[in-house]
């Protein structure tokens, strides 16, 4: 885990890597949406092939830049349909090829772990839901998690109260359950 103290609020920083760089990028556009937002779903581009392939899109994505242009490029896909729940939507995915990962941004509401021992037993989802919200030491977080075709995975976590770029923590293992998710979307 790295706790990003050195990103500034023009962007990651170079030293990152792409898939870092991705989800930073991710979190800052869905910082700049608000909170009590929806999930959003990202397919992530290869940015050479893309301007190699498709030079009208990529100028207008403003990618014609050359070198300057982050090597991935996340593009936001349709809405994930009301209702839905989550787990459901992402088991309806397949990629094209030119997809090389994809990332989730959501919001959800998180205990410390010393909360565990005071879960009580036999909730069901929706009860659960009800007494996290309730809870007096519950968070907010947005947690952006992104994967590759090659199995490689980045995440970022922002706590509500404490929103600034500068207090995004990073890290392949962040949020597990979401990142295998998110794999299985690039399952044949």
């Amino acid at each position: 885990m790295l706790l990003m103290s050195n990103v500034s609020p023009s962007g990651p920083p170079m030293a990152a890597s792409p898939l870092t760089r991705a989800v930073l990028e991710i979190d800052e556009y869905a910082s700049g949406l608000g909170w009590d937002q929806p999930a959003r779903l990202f397919a992530l581009v290869d940015t050479a092939k893309l301007r190699n392939q498709e030079p009208g899109l990529a100028a207008q994505l403003g990618l014609d830049q050359g070198d300057a242009a982050a090597p991935l490029t996340p593009i936001e896909q349709d809405e994930i349909p009301a209702g839905t729940a989550l787990d459901q939507f992402l088991g309806t995915i397949a990629w094209p090829d030119a997809v090389v990962g994809c990332a989730l941004t959501v919001e959800r509401l998180m205990l410390p772990p010393s909360a565990e021992t005071s879960v009580p037993e036999g909730l069901n989802d929706k009860q659960l839901a009800k007494w996290v919200a309730k809870h007096p030491d519950r968070q907010e977080v947005r947690m952006t998690v992104a994967v590759l075709r090659d199995g490689a995975r980045e995440s970022a976590v922002r706590l509500r109260e404490k929103d600034s770029p500068t207090e995004v923590l990073t890290g392949a293992g962040l949020v597990p359950g979401l990142a295998e998710a998110l794999t299985a979307t690039f399952a044949e």
